[in-house]
């Protein structure tokens, strides 16, 4: 989920020339649907296609990995593994919406930043 941490960042103003923030969202897809739906909060979450058919694991929430549950890997297996899990189908225009919101929020912190990878972004 998302934390503040403003406090932090606003007590580094001043000490340290410059800094590289990484934001790594790899569970952020699980993360908007927890903080969407607050039932699933605390919950092992797989976000992935229709969950009534075959596919892939999406994105996991960090519930779910201790089970061994990763992006990626066949439904099948996930359920397996986990199969207290509540799986949900994805809804890509929630999360672009939501990408959208914290790209800009990043833009507050610094112009220069870096989309490294879909779940990481670097500023400098």
């Amino acid at each position: 989920m998302l934390r503040p941490a403003w406090t932090e960042l606003e007590a580094l103003q001043g000490v340290v020339d410059s800094m590289i923030l990484l934001v790594d969202m790899d569970a952020f897809f699980a993360s908007v649907e927890q903080l969407h739906r607050p039932a699933l909060r605390g919950q092992p979450v797989i976000v992935c296609g229709d969950p009534a058919r075959r596919g892939v694991v999406t994105a996991a929430s960090y519930e779910a990995r201790p089970f061994g549950v990763r992006a990626g890997m066949p439904l099948q297996e996930a359920r397996r593994l986990c199969p207290q899990a509540h799986y949900v189908e994805g809804n890509p225009e929630k999360y672009v919406a939501i990408s959208l919101r914290l790209l800009e929020l990043h833009l507050e912190f610094t112009p220069r930043w870096s989309p490294s990878a879909w779940t990481r972004l670097s500023c400098r």
